[in-house]
């Protein structure tokens, strides 16, 4: 009985992935973030989910959410937006980015079909210190779990690590999924696109920049981070 959630926001171009510039325009980083969201949303679809959510900050969802539940984001920072979407859903529930479109069912089926009793939450860190995903259990008595992220600082090489912490000074059992690289620059994403060839986000990265002399090395997965509440269609709250 576990719900996945993808946290996004709508890929304008100016609204995202803006060091990808000036390797690419403004317009290609934003296409470029499209397909990672739709790499993304592709993955949670095979996954024996309860619910599939979009956590969205902006007017238009993608059509390729068409399948997902829209629940618009808070405003405020990361933390508060993450900690909103887990008070607002009940059930044991995987919340993962955008940023990592190299992520796939193989990757997060643990979450759904090996999280017994000696486990209440999972945290996948991010080669920049962060964290691409994150899974709680049901609340326990007493214990809001959108108080087990509020105040965590985002963006920071040592996020992961302080989301670790208080997971654990909580009390509670934290396993690990991989260790992946999520895309900032224009070396993150040529070494994701090189991890997942045949990903939407890697086609359209290599239409974008069919001679790439300049791509640096892969890296080390392990396998070898999240926007103002509107009226949408299929709305919750």
């Amino acid at each position: 009985m576990t719900a996945i959630v993808v946290i996004a926001k709508e890929c304008l171009p100016g609204r995202v992935k803006t060091r990808l510039y000036p390797a690419l325009s403004y317009e290609q980083a934003a296409a470029l973030a499209a397909a990672s969201l739709d790499d993304t949303l592709a993955a949670a679809l095979v996954l024996p989910a309860t619910r599939r959510i979009l956590a969205f900050d902006g007017v238009a969802p993608p059509v390729t959410a068409a399948p997902f539940e829209i629940l618009q984001q808070v405003s405020g920072g990361l933390d508060e937006r993450l900690a909103d979407i887990f008070d607002s859903v009940k059930e044991p529930l995987l919340l993962v980015g955008m940023d990592t479109p190299q992520l796939s069912a193989t990757l997060l089926d643990p979450v759904f079909t090996d999280w017994d009793d000696t486990t209440d939450a999972w945290l996948g860190p991010a080669n920049d210190g962060g964290f691409w995903a994150i899974a709680l259990g049901e609340p326990r008595p007493g214990v809001t779990r959108g108080d087990l992220i509020r105040g965590i600082p985002m963006s920071r090489d040592d996020t992961a690590a302080h989301q670790l912490a208080r997971l654990r000074k909580a009390g509670l059992r934290v396993r690990h999924l991989p260790r992946l690289t999520d895309f900032d620059t224009i070396a993150d994403a040529d070494a994701v696109a090189r991890i997942a060839p045949h990903s939407r986000f890697a086609a359209a990265l290599l239409a974008m920049r069919p001679a790439n002399p300049d791509a640096t090395t892969r890296p080390t997965d392990s396998t070898d981070a999240f926007p103002t509440r509107r009226a949408s269609p299929r709305h919750r709250r």
